[in-house]
């Protein structure tokens, strides 16, 4: 097992990566809290992997609750699902939320312990490989609305974060693929030398060597985690980790949540923001061109949809959350591993990379 630590002071919390985590209950079972524990898992994982996790909970009192998987379900709706169960838990201020499954899951159930009696404590246990690199850490949580994603949230850091690599082996080969987008955005946004170690190790990755994929999810983790730990609330460079994600949320929103993997709308938001980046000469077109290369080698889409409505697009990035009066606030960069904040970017630019 590797263990990384996010330091925010007395909040501050373990990622623990390895294989077989969830069945060795010795890795987590100290992260706790009091004797009411709530698991919010799918109906694709429960099945894999919940008996793993309720074997190792000793005698505390928990409940279950298993929700439909996918985006289309990280709703007020399924978060009051959540709500009802902590109540017919009678679960108390010391209670623990077990997030249990993929971004969805992750997002909602950390969403909902930020609510009840005004936050109590979750363990994200992430089953994906985008939730292990990103969502199971630094502590956003929200639910989408049909407006736009992740607009109702709440920063809440979880209790701890618990990556069973071995949960990786039951996959499936998109969703893996998908992950891998926001593996990359670590090294497009910040991490040159790592870009160039993707470069190198897409087959591993993608045949699921369990070391590349240990190596790759710690290096995520630790970048992130020291990002975070400058900047919590996104007043400044945290903000970089949404290298991408300005276009791709607006795409997720335009698909109806179910289109394209968060991932897959990540890696052609990636390519839009790289393109834009060359349009307004802050950044080389090779380079652009490099991204877009990696990504394809992952066999993950770089270019909008068919019958993609440029104007639609904008105006979901219009609620983007980066924005600032109005005004788009995106993640552009300077090359590979060099991404910065980009304020009040011209539209006409920005529409003319959407179109």
């Amino acid at each position: 097992m590797r263990e990384l630590r996010v330091e925010l002071g007395s909040r501050s919390y373990p990622i623990r990566v390895g294989a077989g985590l969830l069945e060795h209950a010795a890795s987590w079972r100290d992260m706790l809290g009091g004797r009411h524990v709530l698991i919010v898992s799918n109906e694709i994982v429960a099945p894999l992997y919940l008996e793993r996790v309720t074997a190792g909970l000793g005698d505390r009192r928990f409940s279950t609750l298993i929700l439909a998987d996918g985006e289309a379900h990280k709703t007020l709706d399924s978060a009051a699902r959540v709500f009802a169960a902590l109540a017919e838990l009678k679960a108390s201020r010391d209670a623990t939320i077990i997030a249990l499954g993929g971004g969805v899951v992750g997002d909602l159930a950390g969403f909902a312990a930020a609510c009840w009696m005004r936050g109590i404590a979750c363990v994200q246990m992430p089953t994906t490989l985008l939730a292990m690199v990103d969502s199971s850490v630094g502590g956003k949580t929200a639910v989408d609305l049909p407006q736009g994603k992740n607009l109702v949230g709440a920063f809440h850091q979880p209790r701890a974060v618990i990556a069973d690599t071995a949960t990786l082996t039951t996959l499936p080969e998109r969703e893996l693929r998908a992950g891998c987008a926001e593996v990359v955005k670590y090294g497009a946004l910040g991490d040159a030398t790592f870009f160039g170690w993707l470069e190198d190790h897409v087959g591993a990755l993608l045949a699921r060597d369990a070391r590349a994929l240990a190596d790759a999810i710690a290096h995520c983790c630790e970048q992130k985690a020291a990002i975070v730990a400058r900047d919590e609330t996104e007043q400044g460079e945290r903000a970089l980790l949404n290298f991408g994600h300005s276009f791709g949320h607006a795409l997720e929103t335009a698909g109806g949540y179910g289109a394209l993997l968060h991932g897959e709308a990540v890696a052609i938001g990636m390519c839009l923001a790289a393109r834009l980046s060359a349009q307004l000469g802050r950044a080389s077109a090779a380079d652009a061109e490099r991204l877009a290369n990696l990504l394809r080698r992952f066999d993950l889409p770089t270019a909008l949809p068919a019958g993609s409505d440029a104007q639609r697009l904008l105006e979901l990035m219009r609620l983007d959350k980066k924005n600032v009066s109005g005004r788009l606030r995106l993640v552009l960069w300077r090359g590979i591993g060099r991404a910065e904040i980009a304020s009040d970017v011209d539209e006409a630019a920005v529409r003319s990379v959407l179109a």
